[in-house]
């Protein structure tokens, strides 16, 4: 079982890498920015931290399993990405936001047993998604002037 102060550590660095991701989305104006990415990842991670502390008090008491509770997390993250999905004449916009909230979630449920570099890695990745792959969409799939 991790420490208070271990467990703190694991919400600051929820809150530092779901902000990062946060923040791009902030900076392109989508539905859900800073402080929506850092909520949800925030929640994620002490659910988590939750069921695994609840896993160690009852673990000879009762039968537990913590990624249980996960899978409710990511469930419950579905209904808030769908709120971000908007539906317009040009089209469907709001689904990479959407997938962003599910992913920081699933950030979150990561520091919150502990796998922090695999978040970290995570975190880059996604910045790479958003933020990168813009531009080579930009530049491959560009409208041809008429």
């Amino acid at each position: 079982m991790p420490t208070d102060m271990q467990m703190v550590g694991r919400l600051l660095l929820t809150l530092l890498l779901s902000g990062l991701i946060g923040l791009e989305r902030q900076v392109h104006r989508r539905t859900a920015g800073l402080r929506t990415h850092i909520l949800v990842a925030l929640g994620s991670c002490l659910i988590m931290l939750t069921s695994l502390y609840v896993f160690d008090i009852y673990k000879d008491k009762v039968t537990l399993d913590p990624a249980r509770i996960a899978a409710g997390v990511i469930t419950g993250i579905g209904f808030l990405g769908a709120g971000t999905i908007i539906r317009d004449p040009e089209g469907v916009r709001g689904l990479t936001t959407a997938a962003s909230l599910w992913v920081v979630a699933g950030i979150g449920l990561a520091v919150g047993t502990g796998f922090n570099k695999i978040a970290v890695i995570a975190t880059i990745l996604v910045l790479v998604v958003l933020h990168f792959l813009r531009y080579a969409e930009n530049k491959l799939f560009k409208e041809p002037k008429t």
